[in-house]
């Protein structure tokens, strides 16, 4: 019966559900400020999710909402990351925005600002496979103008960036959006075959890292626990554009006799060899290049 649904009215009974999933509770004045509905239609909304899934909710007459049933059974997917963000944060932009947290929070602050006016015009060129021209600062050449070829979104933990051609310098290489200034899209810019992302080896090139408690550590069931680890070891899958930022951002010692004595670094990479010609592990905690001396 969902498939036959309007996608406004899955999304409004996927909102009723996720209120009573994770808050206890929905009413009527829920539906009717996130989505801008009259009371009417929210009532048909409660009516179809009821009949769809008669043992999800019950109506309390005291509070005037209906509270999660005694045998409530998901008929949604709810993927963790997206609940987190929207119990911290809120739903939606623009209108009818829930803004703030649902329930108490604490949430480290964003330290890397972004700005809406240079984001947009990079997202814009990856979505039409345009060239974009940027003020960019670097600490090695300072405030110079460049022109990219961006391809793709990465977050490295801390840092929103755009993996891109850099026409400047003739390489796919990473530029932090923060540090971007001027963006404009260059509409009329020919993108040549090698800017492309298919020519991007270190981007393509898929790398298997096995993580595994940091032997110096202890308390190795605890650690296990927290990555998901099956085995005793935690199997990654990552580009190689990449790992060097995850294993910064996770805290993994990447040296190979694990001597990073840090208590933070709960976590080793059992085969640093596994990152030779991987271009992003110079910033990997401890690795060692088998070719240094």
């Amino acid at each position: 019966m969902l498939e036959q649904l309007s996608p406004a009215q899955r999304e409004r009974l996927a909102y009723i559900e996720f209120r009573l999933y994770f808050l206890g509770s929905v009413s009527r004045a829920d539906l009717t400020d996130r989505f801008g509905i009259a009371p009417a239609a929210a009532t048909r909304d409660f009516g179809q999710y009821k009949e769809l899934a008669p043992s999800n909710m019950e109506f309390d007459g005291t509070s005037k909402t209906y509270i999660t049933g005694e045998f409530f059974a998901p008929i949604f997917e709810h993927i963790p990351a997206r609940v987190l963000t929207a119990l911290s944060q809120g739903f939606g932009d623009g209108v009818n925005v829930v803004a703030g947290p649902l329930i108490t929070c604490e949430v480290p602050p964003t330290l890397n600002r972004i700005d809406t006016h240079i984001l947009a015009p990079v997202t814009r060129a990856i979505h039409t496979g345009k060239a974009v021209s940027i003020q960019y600062f670097s600490n090695s050449s300072g405030l110079s103008r460049r022109e990219i070829v961006p391809f793709a979104l990465a977050c490295d933990g801390m840092r929103w960036h755009t993996r891109a051609y850099d026409r400047k310098n003739g390489k796919f290489i990473d530029f932090v959006i923060s540090r971007m200034d001027d963006a404009q899209l260059l509409t009329n810019s020919a993108i040549e075959k090698h800017e492309l992302a298919t020519n991007d080896i270190q981007w393509n090139r898929i790398v298997e890292l096995d993580l595994v408690p940091h032997p110096a550590r202890g308390a190795n069931e605890l650690v296990q626990r927290d990555y998901g680890m099956e085995g005793g070891v935690l199997h990654l899958k990552l580009r190689a554009a990449m790992a060097g930022y995850i294993l910064r951002q996770w805290h993994v010692d990447c040296s190979p006799d694990h001597c990073i004595a840090d208590e933070a670094f709960r976590l080793w990479l059992k085969d640093p060899l596994a990152l030779y010609g991987v271009e992003s592990a110079k910033l990997a905690p401890g690795y060692k290049s088998p070719n240094t001396k």
